[in-house]
């Protein structure tokens, strides 16, 4: 388990990375909303203390236990299902930043439960999530999530705890006598990436691996992101694209936990935007019926790569949050299935309207689902003055 250091190490870095993403700096009475599974509860009390030391307001959440989950979806009627508590939106409407901790004591409950009926639990609050995205264009709001060690998270990452805990440790750099700083420093370098990144311009990108070939347009107005404090730890650099102009075979050959359902070797094929042939080794149901989940389901919403340089964590750690930015031998690149991210927009965020999201290519869903392939791969660019610059091989950004 994490030591009481460790713990303190690991509030530094979320309070930080909450700032970092609020893009404005925090002001005393705004209020901080700290969600946790149970095993997290000694790092809520830290950062709860902390909240109130730097002047804000905490409210703090404990997150529904797996069990509750499992009752949720075996006994609730469609009532029960789509019912959203009094008062959550009026908190959505008025929280100014969120924490949330995830330590699960399952990963694997919900195996039995019809995926279509947790997929119409997320789509009944969606509108929820949809005034946090307003408020987080406006500035008004941000957030940051990160994991802890459970004995479930490493048992099925096939680790001893204390392996997993090392793991989680390295990966946040709570090793280094100044965390925050090691921080900063991998912010600054990865924003001369993002900056040059950026600079491109890209008619499309050509993914290609030993079981992947696929094109990615990148679109008009768009930047590149990452590393802004939402994710601890975070060193992935993406965009999201323009749905519209992918094309090609996807494969995700790191393993994934979803709403309680394991996915093994997903392969999807993509003609005119829209995901049209999907298979995986194991869970292909719960797949299909979870990129059935609404019309935006089946198209792209984020493109990201991870350069290895940055990234420690070099094993599969059974939580998309580590596996994402997974650095290895290879580095990676995952797609998002389902909503974009609007702070890759280039423009002024809090003009982006729906209709011009619909016109830019931005997609819109319930689903955000991360898909990993840590392959050897190379990326190249293919730039709109008919130039092909090669962005990203074995795992290094070569921009």
């Amino acid at each position: 388990m994490l030591t009481a250091k460790n713990l303190e190490k690991y509030a530094d870095v979320l309070l930080w990375a909450l700032k970092t993403a609020r893009k404005i700096s925090m002001k005393k009475n705004e209020i901080v909303l700290i969600q946790y599974d149970l095993p997290a509860l000694p790092l809520a009390e830290i950062l709860y203390g902390r909240i109130l030391d730097g002047g804000m307001r905490p409210v703090q959440r404990l997150a529904a236990t797996c069990g509750m989950e499992l009752s949720f979806y075996q006994k609730a009627n469609p009532g029960q299902l789509t019912f959203i508590a009094p008062g959550d939106k009026e908190l959505y409407k008025n929280i100014n930043g969120r924490i949330y901790l995830h330590a699960p004591q399952s990963l694997t409950h919900l195996k039995d439960i019809d995926s279509a009926k947790i997929g119409k639990a997320i789509v009944s609050r969606k509108p929820l999530k949809d005034i946090l995205d307003k408020r987080e264009e406006l500035s008004q709001y941000a957030w940051t999530l990160c994991i802890l060690p459970t004995d479930e998270l490493a048992r099925q990452a096939k680790m001893s705890l204390q392996q997993y805990t090392t793991q989680v440790i390295k990966g946040c750099y709570l090793d280094a006598p100044d965390p925050v700083a090691e921080w900063k420093k991998i912010h600054k370098e990865i924003n001369v990436i993002k900056k040059q990144l950026s600079s491109l311009k890209v008619k499309h990108f050509h993914l290609e691996s030993a079981k992947m070939d696929l094109r990615i347009t990148p679109g008009e107005q768009r930047k590149w992101a990452g590393v802004s404090g939402h994710n601890v730890p975070s060193f992935e650099v993406f965009v999201s694209p323009d749905w519209r102009g992918t094309e090609g075979v996807y494969f995700a050959n790191l393993p994934s936990f979803r709403s309680g359902n394991y996915i093994e070797d997903v392969r999807i094929r993509f003609a005119k935007g829209q995901a049209v042939s999907i298979e995986a080794k194991q869970g292909e149901e719960f797949v299909k019926k979870q990129l059935a989940m609404d019309e935006g389901a089946r198209r792209l919403g984020e493109f990201s790569l991870t350069d290895k340089r940055f990234s420690r964590i070099d094993r599969f750690m059974a939580d998309t949050l580590f596996d994402e930015n997974f650095g290895g031998n290879e580095g990676n690149c995952h797609i998002a299935l389902g909503s974009s991210y609007s702070d890759t927009y280039s423009g002024n965020s809090a003009r982006l309207t729906a209709a011009l999201k619909k016109k830019l290519g931005f997609n819109d869903s319930a689903l955000h689902w991360d898909l990993v392939n840590t392959e050897q791969k190379t990326v190249t660019a293919h730039l709109l003055n008919g130039r092909k610059v090669i962005i990203y091989d074995r795992g290094v950004f070569k921009i």
